[in-house]
């Protein structure tokens, strides 16, 4: 038996029951990387998503993990880690293996190994895709299991219309809770120019609605904001606009578990209320944000609602509520 890890890096694709749609396009398939870390019986494993927004490709995060390989091989530390990447899908990928492997090696699950309670099922949100204002209505109605919808808005034909679609799915689902995602669809202008009618939906939060370089203006709209492709890590956290209340932690942009639970003690000590959210992707994706979302004020984690069929061993829904994982699939 050898003594040192082997690596192995996988590029997996995951068919979708439906288009998955935001501002910024389309898909009909959720792309992965698994990364498998194996010390003699015990195997790590860590998935991740390849950001298109931030440049991120199945390539690009792939030659970043063979990059380390060497380093992973003679028993690289998550500490070291942070150090070789930035923060991104490979870093993450890498580090929530090395927690996986660690908790399979010491027989511990993470959650005691960070001194947290057990952990608890949660309520998830369940997100609309991007739509015609009907169908988006229609498939609000049809998610009566689930009293926080994420309506995903920032549609080509501008604001008016995203407000159209708002006051449909309002009609469809008035006992739901709503969050909106514009993902950078909207422009601060427009914003301010139709704030009132916006304001009118209760909306919890509307997250990242304008271009991150626009952030600065959004102190001059009332409106409660969550920030997401604005914040990566602990510096862009500390360096965030005054205007957002909300922070969406996700894995895949932080570089992992590590970094993530250290913006979640900076949100604290700023204030914020966070939001845990994630990628399209399978249930050992979304396994260690659960844990992370033990600290949180709320989680997205709907990802494998999306799938045609998870990975074996994946969290179990139970209408909103998402059970913990089980041993068998991470930590």
């Amino acid at each position: 038996m050898t003594d040192r890890n082997q690596i192995s890096i996988k590029a997996e694709v995951w068919p979708l029951r439906q288009h998955f749609t935001i501002a910024r396009g389309a898909k009909q398939m959720a792309e992965t990387i698994c990364v498998e870390i194996a010390h003699g019986k015990h195997i790590g494993r860590g998935e991740a998503v390849p950001y298109a927004r931030y440049g991120e490709t199945t390539e690009t995060v792939t030659g970043a993990i063979e990059s380390l390989i060497p380093a992973l091989e003679n028993g690289m530390t998550r500490a070291q880690l942070s150090q070789a990447l930035l923060p991104g899908a490979a870093r993450s990928a890498l580090d929530c293996a090395l927690w996986d492997l660690q908790a399979k090696r010491q027989g511990q699950p993470v959650w005691q190994m960070l001194d947290m309670a057990a952990p608890r099922i949660l309520p998830t949100a369940y997100t609309i895709s991007l739509d015609r204002a009907d169908k988006m209505a229609a498939a609000a109605a049809s998610a009566r299991d689930f009293s926080l919808l994420k309506i995903k808005l920032g549609g080509a034909d501008g604001l008016l219309a995203d407000i159209a679609r708002l006051s449909e799915i309002c009609h469809a689902r008035p006992d739901a809770q709503l969050i909106v995602d514009a993902n950078e669809g909207w422009q601060v202008e427009d914003l301010a120019r139709y704030e009132k009618q916006l304001a009118r939906f209760g909306v919890t939060f509307f997250e990242q609605p304008v271009p991150v370089a626009q952030d600065a203006a959004l102190d001059q709209c009332q409106l409660p904001f969550c920030a997401d492709e604005s914040v990566h890590d602990t510096d862009s956290l500390q360096a965030l606009s005054p205007a957002y209340q909300w922070v969406n932690i996700k894995l895949d942009k932080a570089g992992g578990l590590s970094e993530a639970l250290d913006m979640v003690k900076l949100a604290r000590a700023k204030n914020l209320n966070i939001l845990v959210g994630c990628m399209v992707a399978t249930s050992l994706a979304m396994a260690p944000a659960f844990l992370l979302g033990q600290l949180a004020d709320m989680i997205d984690l709907d990802g494998p609602l999306w799938l045609a069929q998870d990975r074996p061993h994946g969290h179990v829904f139970q209408g909103a509520s998402m059970h913990p994982p089980q041993a068998a699939l991470w930590g």
